[in-house]
């Protein structure tokens, strides 16, 4: 059946004779075939070596047909439920689901889906039969891939407080290359807006004609203006994600442009814009949910008193006369000279300038007082009220301390604590600090001496509840893999609700201590091959020396490496069966990466693709893995083929 189904495919393509090598690729993408060039051209050039010319016959095509798609590794899996070695009957496929791909649930129905939407040859799809080529197509399918499908939708309960969620956070999101000389771009935040990133940051310093710009202050990095970044904002703010956005200002304007600011958010952003709580209440005990904030978008920068008062304001202004005679700048709490307008210590590559010329506005108390003395305080920097009543539930206050927040700090405020601080809060009140992030968003940054924009890696901050850490989108590396396999889960949507002893507030867990908190699990992977892999940029045809790293990032005893033996000069097929174990304690938190490698020398190896997720969104039974470049777009033709399974 299959060769009448397979000649009918393609019998028209060679009615003209011979095709060649352009040829054979149109009829591998007409049959829907994903494949490498290099891998093709390779096993097309072996074909015709044995005759002159540079075409092949249908009978060559059949064997690169097969080269290609007729794995061994599937073969031996349909030969052992198949009753004849040719097709499926709906029982076994059953039979399959079930007791190897462990679908528990799988009926009738579901092998009936299964064969019509895999089985390419009609008159076994009309039997109710699967044949070989669509036992391939399925292997090969997302229902086969090793991340979970249903985690793949939004599952989680999006009503529990924002406070409660991972939420995938960008840092100095206009840069797309270094952050001392390279280009600001808009590209950078219409690429983490389409990456599902829920919390993007925006540097504003005064530019001329009355414009705000964004930049990395005081280095050479381009300007673009603020009006132009908040229109990008608006057209793909909701694109990838219907929960809420958060603009978190690095904000060194004059109150003058502030209120261009203001003006700009307001008026580009309209209704999208949160202005006031949402239901109108103003004491507010605990923050909204994702659900309750869908397609808002959140301004995040330092306010001045309460939102009460700002909401009169507002109030006020319909009756525009009023507004007038109102002061319209005020001064912040906070005095420390780096703080400034942001809510960053050393968020800055460089020292912060703020400028010096009082503000000619009315209101503005200070311009007849006498120029300070050296000794007197630091001036008090100011915040236009248009900017500040913008701010709701997203409120930049100082970090002082654990007791100082608990005792002071309301839930609608949040701290930016730099990476390195925060890592001595991790090693020494790891404790406080978890119970610090079950009641107040909290944001971590890279150190400002990262000049190459590189990034820490998440992970350790996750550990202990921070909701918004705050990576370089634009710095490819395993820390950017791990935060993109993480925002995978739930449907890529940007919000992952933490694990329960992240959210309680009487918690006890501490990642180095997770005492009764420990879930373990067994988790064991047979790496069975590799299909299609890149070929190593030194090899001149198709080969690599590939080898599989396995990790698994997590509470400091989850932390794990393992790694396959090396398969000499195979890139297209690969074998391994190797079985990796692993312990992992808090699965919750654990995160699994797939490294493929080409080894270059003993010492040196080159990378190849990856795949990153977390544990618990791992599929059991057969599953293929797909591979992502450095710069995370998906390989479409290369996988790693693995069983997996855990208790």
């Amino acid at each position: 059946i299959s060769l009448t189904w397979f000649w009918s495919v393609i019998q028209n393509d060679f009615k003209t004779g011979n095709v060649d090598l352009e040829g054979c690729m149109r009829l591998l993408e007409k049959m829907q075939i994903p494949f490498d060039e290099a891998h093709v051209t390779h096993i097309f050039k072996k074909t015709v070596d044995k005759r002159t010319g540079q075409v092949i016959s249908m009978e060559d095509f059949k064997a690169i047909y097969r080269a290609i798609v007729h794995r061994s590794e599937f073969q031996e899996l349909f030969r052992a439920y198949s009753p004849d070695g040719k097709t499926l009957p709906d029982s076994q496929l059953i039979k399959f689901l079930v007791k190897e791909q462990f679908h528990t649930e799988a009926t009738e129905t579901t092998a009936f889906e299964l064969i019509s939407k895999y089985e390419p040859i009609d008159e076994v799809r009309k039997k109710k039969q699967m044949s070989f080529e669509g036992f391939v197509r399925y292997m090969n399918s997302e229902e086969c891939s090793i991340f979970k499908s249903q985690h793949k939708t939004i599952y989680q309960d999006m009503n529990q407080p924002l406070c409660d969620y991972f939420i995938s956070s960008s840092h100095n999101t206009y840069l797309i290359a270094d952050q001392l000389m390279g280009p600001s771009h808009l590209w950078g935040y219409t690429s983490a807006l389409l990456k599902g990133c829920r919390c993007l940051e925006i540097d504003c310093w005064d530019g001329s004609n009355n414009e705000p710009v964004v930049y990395h202050g005081h280095t050479l990095t381009s300007k673009i203006p603020f009006r132009s970044v908040i229109h990008v904002i608006d057209k793909y703010a909701f694109m990838s994600s219907a929960y809420p956005l958060v603009l978190s200002l690095e904000n060194h304007c004059s109150p003058k442009q502030q209120e261009v600011m203001a003006e700009c958010l307001k008026s580009i952003l309209g209704d999208k814009l949160l202005t006031s709580p949402i239901g109108g209440e103003t004491e507010m005990t605990k923050l909204p949910s994702p659900e309750a904030l869908k397609f808002k978008v959140l301004i995040k920068n330092k306010k001045v008193g309460t939102i009460e008062e700002g909401m009169l304001r507002t109030d006020d202004e319909t009756g525009a006369e009023s507004a007038t005679a109102t002061d319209t700048v005020a001064e912040t709490e906070d005095v420390s000279e780096s703080d400034l307008l942001s809510d960053e210590e050393t968020d800055d590559t460089t020292p912060i300038y703020r400028s010096k010329s009082p503000s000619k506005r009315r209101g503005d108390r200070r311009t007849s007082s006498p120029p300070p003395s050296k000794k007197s305080k630091v001036k008090k920097p100011k915040i236009a009220l248009a900017l500040s009543d913008l701010v709701v539930y997203t409120k930049s206050s100082k970090f002082v301390s654990f007791e100082h927040s608990l005792e002071n700090q309301k839930c609608y405020e949040n701290n930016s604590i730099g990476e390195a601080k925060a890592r001595k809060f991790v090693k020494q009140s790891a404790r406080e600090f978890i119970s610090h992030t079950t009641r107040f968003i909290t944001r971590i940054y890279p150190k400002g001496t990262r000049m190459t924009s590189s990034n820490y890696y998440p992970q350790e901050f996750w550990n202990v509840g921070c909701q918004m850490v705050a990576l370089n989108f634009q710095t490819p590396g395993t820390q950017m893999e791990l935060q993109d396999g993480k925002f995978l889960d739930n449907g890529g949507c940007g919000y992952v609700l933490k694990p329960e002893f992240l959210r309680d507030r009487n918690t006890t867990f501490t990642p180095k201590n997770v005492g009764a908190y420990s879930k373990p699990m067994s988790l064991s992977i047979r790496l069975i091959s590799g299909h299609q892999l890149p070929p190593s940029s030194l090899s001149k045809s198709n080969k690599a020396d590939p080898l599989v790293q396995i990790e698994i990032y997590g509470v400091p005893e989850d932390q794990a490496k393992k790694k396959s033996s090396v398969v000499k000069s195979n890139a297209l097929c690969p074998k391994w069966n190797e079985t990796f174990s692993f312990n992992i304690q808090v699965p919750e938190l654990a995160m699994i990466r797939f490294c493929v490698q080409d080894e270059v020398s003993l010492v040196n190896n080159e990378f190849l693709g990856q795949y990153t997720l977390p544990v618990m969104s791992l599929n059991t039974g057969y599953r293929n893995i797909p591979l992502l470049t450095k710069d995370g777009i998906k390989i479409e033709s290369a996988s790693l083929f693995a069983h997996v399974w855990y208790y």
